[in-house]
């Protein structure tokens, strides 16, 4: 997604540089998706980070004592 909308967003930039006529609107609508998918990925790292807290901060259980 965030490839998707990075593409776009040099297709609808380029013809500013190149000084040939603007992409249509749609070019701009699609861009949208870069942040989406920033967004998409920040969030699924915020939510590894907290379940990896969680993970440490949970007592551990005992193992049972061996009997040798």
């Amino acid at each position: 997604m965030f490839l998707v909308g990075a593409a776009a967003t040099l297709a609808t930039v380029a013809p500013l540089f190149l000084g040939t006529e603007p992409l249509p609107s749609v070019f701009s609508w699609v861009c949208v998706l870069m942040g989406l998918g920033f967004l998409i990925a920040a969030a699924g790292v915020i939510r590894s980070a907290t379940a990896q807290r969680r993970q440490v901060a949970a007592p551990s259980p005992r193992s049972a004592p061996s009997a040798t």
